[in-house]
C-alpha cells in the first residue's frame, strides 16, 4: 500500500505538466482556509449556484480544473479573487479520470488544510449544516482527531420526464429535482482498502435494473484534512493511507457522516450523456453513460411511489442515510 500511494503521488506530479494555469490566486490562500477542488467540463450553467452554495457554507478558496470546456466557463470565473483555475485538453481517462490532476493540486496547495473534493453537481450536506458553517464541522473533527469525513452520494431527481426539468443558471437544482430514494441500498466491505462500497438507489433502480452490481458506487470521502503524503485512488471513493477510509462504524459506535446531494438528473443530462459517450473518457469505455443513453431514449420518469421529497439533513439522519455521531 505504501508503494501504491507513492506511485499515485508520482503520477500526480508527472500529470501536473498537463495543467496550464489560467488564473492563479493561490497566493491569497491563508493557512487556515478551507479549500475546494473540482474538475469540470462544460458546466458553466451550474457554476453560479455551485459557488454560492459553497461560499455560504464557508469555503474560502476554489481550485478548479477545466478539462477543455467550450461553454465560457473560464470567462465566467475570470476575476474572482477566491478562484484559481487551470486548463487542460489532455485525456481525462489517462489522468485516472481526473484523480491525478486533483492529487497534484491537493499536494501542492492543500497540505495542512481541510479540503472538499466534489463535482459541480454535488452538494455537501452535513449535520447541523443549516445552522453551522463547515468550519464548525472541521473544528470538531480536528478536536476529535478525525482526518476524513464520509458522505454517501444521494441522487436527487424531478417528478416527470428529465427533459422537462428545465434548469436555469443560478437556480437551486432542488427547486426542480427534490426527490430521492430513501432505501434500496446495498453495502459491502472492500477488504483491500477498508472502505464500505455502497450501491443502489435511483440510478440502480432506473438505469441498472438488469444488472444492479454494475451501478455506480455511492460511497465518497469528500472532506479530508489533507497531507502531502495522501492520495486519492479512485475518484473520492477511497484514499491512501488506508486508515483514511475507516469512516463509518467503529467499535465505539457510529461515526458522524454526511450526504452529497447529486443533482445530475436535469434537462441538461441527455446532452451530457451523449457528449461523454462520444468522448469515451469514463470508466469501462463509458459503460455507465451507455446505460444512461439507452434508458433516456424512453424518457424515463425516475420518480416512483416510494420516492421521498428532500426536506433537510435531519430527515436524512432519521432515514439512516447520514449520522451526527457524537457531535452535539
Amino acid at each position: 500500500m505504501r508503494l501504491r500511494r507513492k506511485r499515485r503521488i508520482l503520477r500526480g506530479m508527472r500529470k501536473s505538466r498537463e495543467l496550464t494555469p489560467v488564473q492563479d490566486n493561490t497566493a491569497r490562500i491563508k493557512p487556515a482556509d478551507i479549500l475546494l477542488v473540482c474538475t469540470f467540463r462544460n458546466e458553466q450553467i451550474r457554476l453560479p449556484y455551485f459557488l454560492k452554495y459553497y461560499r455560504d457554507l464557508g469555503v474560502q478558496h476554489f481550485l478548479f480544473i477545466d478539462n477543455g470546456s467550450e461553454d465560457g466557463a473560464a470567462e465566467y470565473l475570470s476575476g474572482m479573487a477566491d478562484v484559481s483555475l487551470w486548463h487542460t485538453t489532455a485525456s481525462y481517462k489517462r489522468a485516472t479520470y481526473g484523480v491525478d490532476w486533483m492529487n497534484h493540486l491537493l499536494r501542492k496547495y492543500a497540505h495542512g488544510h481541510w479540503a472538499l473534493v466534489v463535482d459541480p453537481d454535488e452538494f455537501f450536506v452535513y449535520p447541523f449544516c443549516d445552522t453551522r458553517p463547515v468550519r464548525a464541522l472541521t473544528d470538531w473533527l480536528d478536536s476529535s482527531q478525525i482526518r476524513s469525513f464520509a458522505s454517501m452520494l444521494l441522487d436527487v431527481y424531478p417528478k416527470g420526464r428529465l427533459d422537462q426539468a428545465v434548469y436555469r443558471s443560478g437556480q437551486d437544482p432542488l427547486e426542480i429535482a427534490p426527490w430521492f430514494d430513501s432505501g434500496n441500498y446495498s453495502m459491502s466491505l472492500n477488504k483491500e482498502y477498508g472502505n464500505l462500497w455502497i450501491q443502489g438507489g435511483a440510478r440502480a433502480r432506473v438505469f441498472f435494473s438488469k444488472n444492479p452490481k454494475k451501478a455506480p458506487a455511492l460511497n465518497k470521502i469528500p472532506l479530508v484534512k489533507w497531507d502531502r503524503r495522501f492520495a486519492f485512488v479512485s475518484s473520492t471513493h477511497m484514499l491512501l493511507p488506508r486508515g483514511l477510509n475507516l469512516v463509518y462504524e467503529t467499535g465505539g459506535g457510529e461515526k458522524a457522516s454526511g450526504v452529497l446531494l447529486h443533482a445530475k438528473f436535469l434537462d441538461t443530462f441527455a446532452a451530457k450523456a451523449e457528449e461523454e459517450m462520444d468522448r469515451k473518457q469514463h470508466h469501462a469505455a463509458s459503460a455507465e453513460y451507455k446505460a444512461y443513453r439507452e434508458a433516456l431514449r424512453d424518457h424515463p420518469d425516475m420518480w416512483c411511489k416510494w420516492s421521498e421529497r428532500y426536506i433537510n439533513w435531519r430527515q436524512l439522519e432519521i432515514l439512516g442515510l447520514m449520522s451526527k455521531g457524537n457531535w452535539a
